[in-house]
C-alpha cells in the first residue's frame, strides 16, 4: 500500500522517539537479520532499525523494505524507518 505525504509526515512524527529495535552488524543483511526485523515489525508495525557505516545505507534499507514487505518511511544517517501495517489489529490509524 503506497503512502502518501500525509501519512509518511505522521508515521515520521510516531517514530521519533523510538530507539532502534534491530542493528546491523559487520555481517550486513544475513537471513537471520532479516528475520529478527520481520519479527520485530509484525509485532510493533512501526520501526527503527540501526544501519551499517558506509555509502549503501539507503540502498541497504530499499533492500530490508523489499525483502519484509514493508514501506521506507525515512532514512537519517544511519537510521531507517520501517513501516507495515497488520492486517487485522492495527495500532496506527493513518490520516488520509
Amino acid at each position: 500500500m503506497p503512502l502518501n505525504s500525509h501519512q509518511r509526515q505522521f508515521l515520521k512524527a510516531a517514530a521519533h522517539s523510538l530507539k532502534p529495535v534491530v542493528m546491523l552488524g559487520n555481517d550486513g543483511l544475513s537471513e537471520n537479520v532479516i528475520k529478527e526485523i520481520d519479527s520485530s515489525i509484525e509485532h510493533h508495525e512501526l520501526i527503527k532499525v540501526k544501519l551499517n557505516a558506509g555509502d549503501t545505507r539507503k540502498e541497504q534499507a530499499a533492500e530490508i523494505a523489499t525483502k519484509i514487505g514493508a514501506e521506507l518511511i525515512s532514512t537519517v544517517g544511519r537510521v531507517a524507518v520501517l513501516f507495515r501495517q497488520r492486517k487485522d489489529d492495527s495500532r496506527f490509524i493513518l490520516p488520509r
